[in-house]
């Protein structure tokens, strides 16, 4: 893999990473795992989302092997990019470990119809909280409250000049506010926002972790086992929201979320009556990054590509 820091800049300052493998801007900020991230349309490239990650603008742009990270410098890239989007993992390895696993067709199916998906390495809170916010909902209006709540908790991001022709449908950009500042607007002004029954569920999370009762950064050296159950001591949360959290702010790779869609695999794929009880171990350490992997390809209808 050749780095670049020349050629191909634009209106931002823009950091060009050429010959990457497995790795999809699309298939990344478009298989359910995170939430502050939209289509930039009439991109020049061939794909491009932008949105906000740990407190900026950036936008990621493809075209065929070569990734573009605007409003990003080299030691950007080094410090926050690359670990974010776990470029400094080696996917082929990951394939090859979760293959070997089982010779199930649909599995392997499964990774070649999605490969180019990571998992991002999502900032902790904010990834407990969408996923909160995530319960019996759809992913546009998953996305619609967080911004929301963004806009009436965050801080706003000013825009860099130049920004303009990397811009998703929203313009204004927000922070992803922090617990207290969640608690300074209470249940009722969650209410406001538009999270029904999740109201209550955000503002207990918000008070515990900010009261520290639940310590998340405790939640790196707990198993994943002890972690889901760390982390369902907060009203409203079970056993899929806080596997979700897990797999996508925590680096728990093994956490194996069940939902519907997933319900649906199991039954379809690995012939289990009981799809709640799976037993997602067999699948090894990377559990979660095979999960990934079969949601996208049900989601998108890959099984029809193999037929």
């Amino acid at each position: 893999m050749s780095v670049k820091t020349k050629g191909a800049i634009r209106e931002l300052p823009c950091f060009k990473i050429s010959g990457l493998d497995r790795f999809s801007v699309s298939k990344i900020f478009d298989c359910g795992q995170c939430f502050r991230f939209n289509l930039v349309e009439n991109s020049k490239h061939e794909v491009e989302y932008s949105g906000v990650a740990f407190g900026r603008f950036v936008s990621f742009a493809q075209d065929g092997d070569t990734l573009y990270i605007y409003n990003a410098t080299k030691e950007d890239y080094e410090k926050v990019w690359k670990h974010f989007l776990s470029l400094d993992v080696d996917y082929a390895e990951i394939e090859n470990n979760i293959l070997s696993r089982s010779a199930n067709v649909g599995l392997k199916n499964a990774v070649e119809f999605s490969r180019g998906i990571r998992i991002l390495r999502q900032m902790k809170w904010e990834a407990v909280c969408s996923f909160i916010i995530s319960q019996n909902n759809n992913i546009p209006r998953i996305k619609k409250i967080i911004e929301s709540l963004a806009k009436r908790c965050g801080n706003k991001i000013e825009l860099p000049e130049g920004a303009q022709g990397h811009l998703s449908p929203y313009c204004e950009y927000y922070s992803f506010p922090e617990p207290n500042a969640i608690l300074d607007i209470g249940i009722e002004g969650l209410f406001e926002l538009r999270t029904g029954f999740r109201a209550k569920y955000i503002y207990d999370a918000a008070c515990l972790i900010d009261s520290e009762i639940i310590n998340i950064e405790l939640i790196d050296t707990l198993s994943t086992d002890d972690a889901i159950k760390y982390l369902c001591e907060v009203k409203g949360i079970g056993p899929k929201v806080a596997s979700c959290a897990l797999l996508f702010g925590f680096e728990k790779y093994d956490a194996f979320p069940i939902d519907v869609w997933i319900k649906k695999v199991i039954s379809k794929y690995f012939d289990c009556e009981n799809p709640d009880k799976f037993d997602s171990k067999s699948l090894g350490e990377y559990a979660g990054i095979a999960q990934q992997f079969l949601f996208y390809y049900e989601r998108y209808g890959g099984y029809k590509s193999f037929n």
